[in-house]
């Protein structure tokens, strides 16, 4: 009886151990490669799979989705001879398991040194302004670089990122003042700009307003202008009037206008600012004799005139007397 129990359970066991043998689950992900007495014969794929059992076994388990590595740091002396650490990550990807799997013992580990010294070599052919400036650059050449050197491994190099660049401390050091320097520089010349750029809107605005104040002064000068000439009409219509009214003997007229100069005149004395007093001229009698005086001499003149008149008026009728034959005596 108990030599039947334990016959049954190592039965089982065996029967386990032999169904593990021969059904394999590959997950999402993965392929395996088969080999038969040694020998790759098959990848099998995602799924469920039967092999023959004692003769086929798995053989290498291979990742099928990107992976990323590590590149490890290094130093990498540019072409102008400056040493700086160069560090990155390399996105890879298999493509083909079998490849993969029996054309590179270490897969990791070669695509490591591989970007190694491909990294020494394109930062090598760079000056260290150079590397410190095109990243893309420099992960360009490289990815193209390992693409070309993987190929043959069933493996693809999707991406190469330069992760840190550290250059010397004194090279950093003399950077930092370079940057500074510049940075300086760039502040002077913006400062300088802006001044003058102020100092061009100043000159526009002190000219605008100098046009403007010539053309105010124009505008003046056409106004006082014409403000004087019709002045200077006004007075000579004025002078025209008083001339005709003198000429027929009006004496208010030149009496008027004599006195209106004189009022104005004395108006603007006692307007100054310079006169605290203002002294009445002691002529101001005269000066009415004088205009008392002048309308007699227009009164005499106005005699004179009708004289005048009334004799040119008798000289008609004294003709017929001239025919008789008188002579006519000449006063």
């Amino acid at each position: 009886m108990n030599f039947s129990l334990i016959f049954f359970v190592m039965f089982a066991v065996f029967a386990i151990i032999f169904l593990f043998s021969v059904i394999k689950i590959v997950p999402q992900g993965r392929e395996f490669t088969v080999e038969r007495f040694g020998k790759y014969t098959k990848t099998l794929t995602p799924g469920i799979h039967i092999l023959t059992p004692f003769v086929e076994r798995i053989g290498r388990r291979m990742n099928m989705m990107e992976q990323v590595l590590d590149v490890p740091t290094q130093e990498v002396i540019t072409r102008d001879n400056a040493m700086v650490k160069v560090d990155g990550i390399v996105f890879i990807q298999v493509m083909d398991a079998a490849k993969a799997a029996y054309r590179v013992d270490d897969l990791t580990y070669a695509i490591a040194q591989l970007c190694m010294t491909n990294l020494r070599t394109v930062v090598g052919s760079m000056e260290l302004d150079e590397v410190l400036s095109q990243r893309d650059s420099i992960n360009t050449r490289l990815l193209h670089v390992i693409d070309a050197a993987t190929e043959p491994w069933g493996i693809k190099a999707n991406r190469i990122e330069i992760k840190d660049l550290t250059p010397p401390v004194d090279i950093t050091n003399a950077m930092a003042r370079q940057m500074k320097a510049e940075r300086e520089r760039r502040a002077v010349i913006t400062e300088a700009d802006g001044e003058k750029q102020a100092a061009i809107a100043r000159a526009e605005g002190a000219k605008q307003a100098a046009i403007l104040e010539a053309e105010g002064r124009r505008e003046a000068a056409f106004r006082d202008a014409e403000a004087r000439e019709r002045e200077a009409e006004a007075e000579a219509k004025a002078t025209a009037m008083v001339s005709e009214a003198i000429a027929r003997g009006d004496v208010n007229a030149i009496n008027y206008f004599v006195a209106q100069k004189y009022v104005e005149a004395f108006a603007e004395l006692a307007r100054s600012p310079q006169q605290k007093t203002v002294i009445v001229p002691s002529e101001m009698g005269a000066l009415v004799g004088t205009i008392a005086g002048v309308g007699e001499l227009v009164g005499l003149a106005k005699e004179q005139q009708q004289v005048r008149t009334d004799a040119r008026q008798a000289a008609p009728r004294a003709a017929p007397r001239r025919s008789s034959g008188a002579v006519p005596t000449t006063e």
